[in-house]
């Protein structure tokens, strides 16, 4: 019975070291991502001073949202209810994560832990993280596509881009039907996460509250760049600025990295000067807009990240 008990001790022993070397280290990326793009920092806060103050604090209000609607959508996600504080702080510490690996890799595996120490087992709670990164992707195309109807003509494709585009789409449809007609681990899969989708869509407060927190986490980031864009006085139109965002941010998806760090940035800026910002002015858009999203909340993010590892919510 001793030796039991001492085994015991023992692992409590090594998970609390574990914890605490994890959360050291959550802090020692966080001060090392700060001093790495400390330039990039500075730049932004300089440029930044002049800025109306009051649209400045719009867009804080509106990106601190965004955690809310990702903690809306994330419950959408799952039949079980989960409880809201500690699901709030996840999706602020995921949001952290998501700056260390590319592809919203780091968010993800923050949620799939939260969702497992809520009793759900791995495959589920993979595929409740899926069934939300799939729910935010068709409601950012579906705003592209009403802003785009919008706003003719602001979006175009290169001459001759366009039929290359559909064959691309063509040959990825093709593909993907392929190894699903082959594979019969992939159909049993799509078939686990079907029938988790339809339970789902049973319960209508778990479906509202998928699309409408992921609809909103979509249009609130569009708002930090249009309150962005009014705070350093680009002539631009709201609905523009949004179509330009929800554009410029998918095609940086293409080129996923570690929270869009560099491709976000030269995508924003490039979409605003087309449009007919002035480069400067875009800059200045751009910087904003990332210290709001992204490099205020990183060291608070990454702190809550370490506490809730440390108390076991992850």
């Amino acid at each position: 019975m001793t030796a039991e008990r001492t085994t015991v001790r023992a692992g409590r022993a090594n998970g609390t070291y574990w914890r605490t070397a994890l959360s050291l280290a959550v802090l020692a990326t966080a001060v090392w991502l700060a001093h790495r793009h400390w330039p990039v920092l500075h730049t932004g806060a300089v440029r930044l001073a002049g800025a109306d103050r009051r649209w400045l604090l719009v867009g804080a209000v509106a990106a601190s949202g965004t955690w809310l609607c990702a903690a809306v959508a994330q419950q959408g996600s799952v039949v079980p209810r989960l409880p809201r504080g500690p699901l709030v702080a996840t999706q602020f510490a995921a949001s952290a994560a998501n700056h260390l690996l590319p592809a919203g890799l780091g968010a993800g595996a923050v949620n799939v832990r939260f969702l497992m120490r809520r009793g759900l087992t791995a495959g589920r709670a993979t595929t409740a993280v899926a069934v939300k990164a799939t729910a935010g992707a068709v409601a950012r195309a579906a705003l592209l596509a009403v802003l785009a109807a919008a706003c003719p003509g602001l979006l175009r494709l290169p001459s001759g881009w366009g039929g290359w585009a559909a064959l691309a789409v063509v040959a990825v449809g093709a593909a993907l039907l392929a190894v699903l007609r082959h594979h019969a681990r992939c159909r049993a899969a799509l078939t686990a996460v079907w029938a988790d989708v339809r339970a789902v869509h049973a319960v209508p407060r778990r479906a509202v509250a998928l699309w409408g927190g992921s609809l909103a986490f979509a249009a609130l980031h569009a708002c930090v760049l249009i309150a962005v864009t009014r705070a350093v006085a680009l002539p631009l139109p709201a609905p523009e600025v949004a179509l330009l965002y929800l554009a410029a941010s998918g095609a940086a998806a293409l080129l996923p990295t570690p929270g869009g760090i560099g491709s976000l940035d030269a995508a924003l800026g490039l979409a605003l000067v087309t449009a007919g910002a002035p480069a400067e002015g875009a800059a200045s858009a751009v910087l904003g807009y990332r210290l709001l999203t992204l490099w205020l909340p990183l060291l608070p993010g990454l702190l809550v990240l370490g506490v809730l590892v440390r108390r076991r919510t992850l």
